[in-house]
């Protein structure tokens, strides 16, 4: 492990980056899936109980995209700030971040709380799904502040070269939750609503740990009390560059509730239930990907911002085809076994019999969406924010959204929902790679 990622190779920096972020987004993973395969197995629920958790990822989903607004748009600054040796900087970013995570996970909290009846409605739910929505909902909103904490003061462990002290974060948390999910479930006979105490209890141990340490002496830089004060410029800056996360997630929050909406309309609550399936298939599969172009970006970060530009164009090039070769070996598992994958989250009939062509109509040429975690990811990395933002916006909301609506009702149906998704990968996907080859890496080999 090195601090220095000007030195040694560079793709070896970014492995030592993503391996540990791999493991500790594996189990952050677990914190919702596991959940969703023991209630997708709860006896005499038909189904409907992971229906109704499923609805409530719009808002998890909104939730995330404020943790990304602030965490991403500092972690990639406070990288730039280190590798230019302005620590002075790099420790005030951080403060300011971890003030705005806190002051906006209330007001969320709050505003979700007041409205999560006809939102919930808004967003697909029927009569029978709502009091399952309801009674995960209600609790899981008190871990609002510790979620976002943890999930946007991580960052800054990563990007100080301490991959492994950021996986524990999440893996501490996540075993915690895995032994009290099963007792507040099952023993203690609270269904969704003790997978959602398990998840929050979780959450606020993870937050705890993440402070420790960013105030305690193992740490490089440190959050200080000095550094708490908001200074509007610096919120600007972090704003601007997390913008394209907060987009990202924020579109794919939209996505959602046009999806399960679409689904009710055309399919009823068997097929909302079945994209909580896809989803939750999507969120394993994508996690490799996601560790590589997330570990890459504190090694592209900080060599730019050092100017080691051939550096940056060797990371580049080590991140596109790692995760292209990885996506299409995910697509071959799909292709593989879609009834196995179905199986782990659902043992009822219904979904078993539809959810296999599902699955396979939505992951037809994920390797595509590789790409656009590339492309992505490079230019949050270089601090191209209005790029970044941009082809957040492009793949969700200008492609997905529309076709989500739009393919249903020339013959397809439901199964018009599902094929929007990888016709927006391919568009997407490439377009936003090919920009940032051309924007970007021929730029960088101009300028060696």
């Amino acid at each position: 492990m090195t601090n220095d990622f000007a030195q040694g190779k560079v793709w070896r920096n970014i492995i030592a980056q993503a391996i540990p972020l791999i493991l500790a987004q594996l189990v952050q993973i677990l914190y919702n899936v596991v959940d969703r395969i023991y209630i997708g197995h709860l006896p005499g629920t038909e189904n409907m109980a992971l229906t109704g958790v499923g609805l409530t990822f719009p808002i998890i989903t909104l939730i995330m995209a404020f943790a990304y607004l602030f965490g991403m748009g500092g972690a990639p600054l406070f990288a730039i700030a280190r590798g230019a040796g302005e620590e002075e900087r790099a420790e005030k970013i951080m403060g300011n971040v971890f003030s705005l995570l806190l002051m906006s996970s209330v007001a969320i909290m709050v505003c979700c709380y007041l409205f999560r009846k006809p939102v919930l409605y808004l967003f697909g739910a029927s009569d029978a799904s709502y009091v399952y929505a309801d009674a995960y909902l209600t609790i899981y909103l008190i871990g609002t502040p510790c979620f976002m904490v943890t999930s946007g003061m991580n960052g800054f462990i990563n990007g100080q070269g301490f991959p492994h002290i950021g996986m524990l974060t999440t893996v501490i948390g996540a075993a915690l939750n895995l032994v009290l999910d099963p007792i507040f479930i099952f023993v203690f006979d609270m269904g969704v609503q003790g997978a959602a105490l398990a998840t929050v209890i979780s959450q606020a141990v993870s937050a705890i740990w993440v402070i420790h340490f960013l105030i305690g002496k193992k740490s490089l830089l440190h959050i200080k009390r000095k550094n708490l004060k908001v200074e509007r410029a610096l919120t600007k800056e972090i704003i601007a560059l997390g913008t394209s996360g907060f987009i990202m997630q924020g579109t794919n929050c939209l996505v959602q509730i046009v999806c399960n909406a679409t689904l009710q309309i055309w399919g009823g609550d068997l097929y909302v239930g079945i994209m909580t399936v896809l989803n939750s298939v999507r969120e394993i599969l994508t996690l490799p990907v996601t560790g590589i172009a997330n570990g890459a970006q504190p090694v592209l970060g900080y060599n730019y911002g050092a100017k080691r530009f051939r550096r940056v164009k060797e990371g580049i090039r080590f991140t596109s085809l790692v995760s292209f070769g990885y996506t299409v070996f995910a697509w071959m598992i799909v292709m593989a076994c879609p009834h196995l994958l179905i199986s782990i989250f659902s043992n009822d009939s219904a979904t078993l019999e539809k959810g296999p062509s599902a699955l396979n109509l939505y992951f037809f040429g994920f390797c595509f969406m590789a790409f656009q975690f590339a492309g992505q990811s490079i230019f949050q990395a270089l601090g191209k924010a209005k790029k970044a933002v941009f082809f957040s916006l492009f793949r969700k909301a200008i492609i997905v959204v529309p076709l989500t609506l739009l393919l249903p009702g020339l013959g397809l149906g439901v199964n018009g929902v599902f094929l929007a998704e990888p016709i927006s990968n391919a568009i997407g996907g490439l377009t936003c790679f090919i920009t940032m080859w051309l924007t970007v890496y021929r730029k960088l080999e101009i300028t060696k």
